[in-house]
């Protein structure tokens, strides 16, 4: 690179960016040149160091450069990433993130929130929303309804009610209080001593409910009275009043407490979500009478747009949406008497509508016409909330950006991909930069620069093996990559499985299914293809997966976040039922990206059972047996293993003034979690923290004379998880190592038959190389007698399934129907399948 007089420019000078000494993670001290001004692809395996140099070294470099120049108050408001391992960066631009991660945990958020689109609409009610005679002007937030002037006073904008009746409390009135009709009680101790109780006051608790009169039922259930009575454990009431009358001496005081007042107190004050969550099924929860459920208060659902209220209009999709606010964009809707009379009101309105549609277009190219404005994030998936930030990013029209995005296309068909290119270029041409850490090899052949990271995961990785124009990665063979950008098309496929039965499942309605049908063939493995938004999910891992565990009398409850539980609407399942084939199903494995933990405190090890076989180890050698110490010592849960400074974290917060507090190693335990003496004890020359701190693929050589730990490493690594840590914390696994977690805990449970596995987009996170490695694995579940039904957009995936079923045509309201069933050549050929013509590129049909 030269200048006019010969000089050679410095490469930041040039539009590059130098980094030096980069060593965050499993970085290998790499030195690194990267284009400015251009879609720049990082690749390589899951666990490469991709994203420590992306996000945990670029990113994290420009984020903390900006937050110099902010007041150390200010800085709290952000979240901080640590400072990189780095020894130099030079012409790093500022930086804006767009990482992969669940919905928000509250429904208050919204798609309308998230994409600032619900404060334009406000703003549009306020300043130009038809009023009614004599109604006040109203300000923007009194059509918020997480404001309090916003917000319907009955159900203080939640949009439902929560009531507590005789039959929530009492599922069935044929029992008798002894036999527990009131369900609502708890079932131990307590549930008995409100019983014994009963029985002092002169309640016959041996009469079945529905038997028992009106006024006493109410009383029990509903009294806000709390007596205090002597209680006398297995007496009858004559009994107890003899004993009363003898002066003989109760087994204790209890303290009576009515049903309703069980259920709301226990609701409002217990710590523990499992309670919280166990009380809240005695609540019933209906839309709210007074807002129907558009969460406002009457006033600001008196003003209208279009002829609807902003609920309603919240309640369309962001196609109809569009498609109504373009003429009010334009000019050309029909004025009102009151617009005539006030021209800046219309004004107003086309200014509004012009940045409203705007927006909305942008979300259209990017696939998510499907979506509603008061949808709440929890139940979007990662890849769809990113999108919407990706959508709000290219609106900005900021310049001289570094945009790091984490697997932008993760979740999405590769009809959609090629939306999300162009919105990529969109923000390349306003002359910014974009990083992209990606598998998906249609992104990386439109990349302008690859920078290839490996060759292996972990440990084996964090090597710079390619950076340049993506040809010139076809010259190097040691990159994994490489194989699979510059393979040839044709697929070995092998004939489909024949189904040993089918799984039927009549008048599905959920979302946007209405009435469907679909068969799954059972002892083969089937593929749910279709666009984003088509209805795969609400399909399998919604409707199949309630049916099945209906049938098989299985919970599928979780623990629901803190303040999730009341916030939830009633589910939305208003049709379905299996019609044949569950003779062939014993038992339903749901893997999904869910975390394995939500503490650091939850790992690999714990979640897989396989830190039990380890312990078990420590507590045999003679050191420990000499000391009578158990299997317990050795978890950094329990008191007697564990280091009391830090109880067993590792680690102490430490808080700073205006700073985020950090988290230093405990002073004591120096990170181990252990106390001294639990670490005097080695087998085979590690203490146990050590153990912990191994990868998969080293405890694999280290145990490999323990059958049963190294049967359950083995399978780990078989589904390419070779690089974690046996003790690397829940907390730090993304959302595809946790479900490859569950899937090799499952794998190990194998050799039952007669299972039903259903997938929700394995492929998330995965290398070209790890998706083979998957395949193998779902291959294995199949040949030992179980079912296996997968929702993917990887054709990699459904080339080498029995079966598709093909959802769409569209997203949303335009999807919803089966496209096309059959074996995959044959879907290949479907003449109105979006997936079709993408499948027949794959077998090159």
């Amino acid at each position: 690179m030269q200048t006019d007089k010969g000089k050679p420019l410095s490469p930041e000078k040039a539009g590059f960016m130098r980094v030096r000494g980069a060593r965050e993670h499993n970085l290998k001290n790499i030195d690194l040149d990267i284009p400015r001004d251009a879609l720049v692809v990082f690749t390589g395996v899951s666990g490469s160091g991709k994203s420590s140099l992306a996000f945990g070294t670029l990113y994290a470099e420009a984020q903390r450069r900006y937050l110099e120049s902010v007041s150390p108050y200010a800085r709290r408001l952000f979240h901080q990433m640590s400072v990189p391992e780095v020894d130099e960066i030079s012409g790093l631009p500022p930086a804006v993130a767009l990482q992969q991660q669940r919905g928000l945990p509250t429904t208050r958020s919204s798609v309308g929130s998230v994409t600032t689109l619900s404060n334009l609409l406000r703003m549009l009610y306020s300043r130009a929303g038809e009023y009614p005679e004599g109604q006040p002007h109203l300000e923007a937030e009194a059509f918020s309804p997480n404001t309090p002037s916003g917000a319907c006073p009955q159900c203080h904008g939640l949009g439902r009610v929560y009531e507590v009746t005789e039959r929530s409390l009492v599922p069935d009135d044929t029992l008798t209080i002894r036999e527990r009709a009131i369900a609502a009680w708890p079932t131990a101790w307590y549930g008995q001593n409100l019983r014994d109780i009963l029985i002092t006051l002169g309640y016959d608790v041996d009469k079945p409910w529905k038997d028992l009169p009106k006024k006493e039922r109410d009383w029990i259930l509903f009294t806000e009275e709390q007596p205090v009575v002597p209680v006398y454990p297995g007496f009858t009431h004559e009994e107890v009043k003899r004993a009363i009358k003898q002066k003989v001496e109760p087994s204790y005081m209890g303290t009576f407490s009515g049903a309703r007042r069980y259920v709301l107190h226990t609701f409002a004050n217990t710590e523990s979500a499992s309670m919280k969550k166990r009380v809240s099924q005695y609540m019933e929860s209906t839309e709210c009478p007074v807002c129907n459920g558009k969460r406002l208060q009457p006033a600001s659902l008196s003003v209208t747009f279009a002829g609807m209220d902003i609920g309603e209009i919240a309640r369309l999709p962001l196609s109809r949406l569009a498609t109504l606010m373009r003429p009010y964009a334009e000019g050309k809707a029909a004025q009102s008497k009151k617009e005539k009379a006030h021209p800046e009101r219309q004004i107003v309105t086309q200014r509004i509508a012009a940045d409203l549609v705007g927006r909305l277009e942008v979300l259209l190219e990017l696939g998510l016409g499907y979506l509603l404005l008061e949808r709440s994030t929890p139940t979007l998936s990662p890849g769809e909330l990113q999108r919407l930030r990706l959508a709000t990013q290219v609106r900005s029209n900021l310049f001289g950006v570094v945009y790091v995005l984490d697997e932008p296309s993760a979740g999405l068909h590769p009809a959609d991909t090629e939306a999300l290119l162009s919105a990529l270029e969109k923000l390349k041409a306003s002359g910014n930069s974009l990083f992209v850490v990606e598998h998906d090899l249609d992104v990386i052949r439109s990349a302008d620069w690859i920078i290839d990271v490996g060759p292996d995961a972990g440990e084996h990785g964090g090597r710079i093996l390619y950076s340049g124009p993506p040809d010139g990665l076809a010259a190097v063979e040691i990159s994994k990559t490489r194989r699979f950008l510059f393979a040839e098309k044709t697929i070995l496929h092998r004939e489909p499985r024949k189904a040993s039965g089918w799984l039927q499942l009549e008048d599905v309605t959920r979302n946007n299914l209405h009435q469907l049908s679909a068969a799954f063939p059972l002892g083969c493995m089937t593929t749910v293809t279709g666009i984003s938004g088509s209805g795969k999910s609400s399909l399998v891992s919604q409707v199949l997966v309630e049916l099945v565990a209906a049938q098989l009398g299985m919970d599928l409850s979780s623990e629901p976040e803190e303040g999730e539980a009341l916030e939830q609407a009633a589910p939305v399942t208003l049709g379905g039922h299996i019609t044949a084939g569950m003779e062939q199903v014993k038992r339903l494995v749901q893997v999904d990206q869910q975390p394995i933990g939500r503490t650091p405190r939850s790992n690999l090890a714990t979640y897989t059972g396989l830190f039990d076989h380890v312990r078990k180890l420590f507590a045999d050698t003679s050191t420990a047996r000499a000391r009578k110490y158990d299997a317990g010592r050795f978890s950094f849960n329990v008191a007697k293993g564990r280091c009391e400074t830090c109880q067993g974290e590792g680690f102490v917060m430490v808080e700073l003034l205006f700073l985020p507090s950090v988290y230093a190693p405990c002073p004591t335990c120096h990170g181990a979690r252990y106390n001294a003496q639990t670490l005097e004890i080695t087998y085979r020359d590690k203490n146990i923290a050590e153990v912990l701190e191994l990868t998969v693929d080293d405890a694999w050589t280290f145990f490999e004379d323990e059958p049963k730990i190294h049967r359950a490493l083995s399978v780990l690594r078989e589904v390419g998880l070779g690089y974690l840590r046996l003790g690397q914390p829940a907390t730090q696994l993304s959302g595809g190592e946790a479900q490859r977690i569950k899937l090799a805990t499952e794998l190990q449970r194998m050799g039952r038959g007669d299972t039903l596995y259903v997938l929700d987009e394995p492929t998330t996170g995965l290398h070209p190389a790890d998706i083979e490695k998957l395949v193998v694995q779902l291959e294995g579940l199949v040949n030992a007698g179980n079912t296996v039904i997968v929702v993917e957009h990887d054709m990699r995936v459904v080339a080498a399934s029995d079966w598709v079923i093909d959802i769409g045509p569209g997203a949303g309201e335009e999807g919803g129907k089966v496209v096309a069933t059959g074996t995959p050549t044959e879907m290949a050929k479907a003449k109105n399948s979006r997936t079709a013509p993408y499948l027949a590129r794959f077998l090159h049909t």
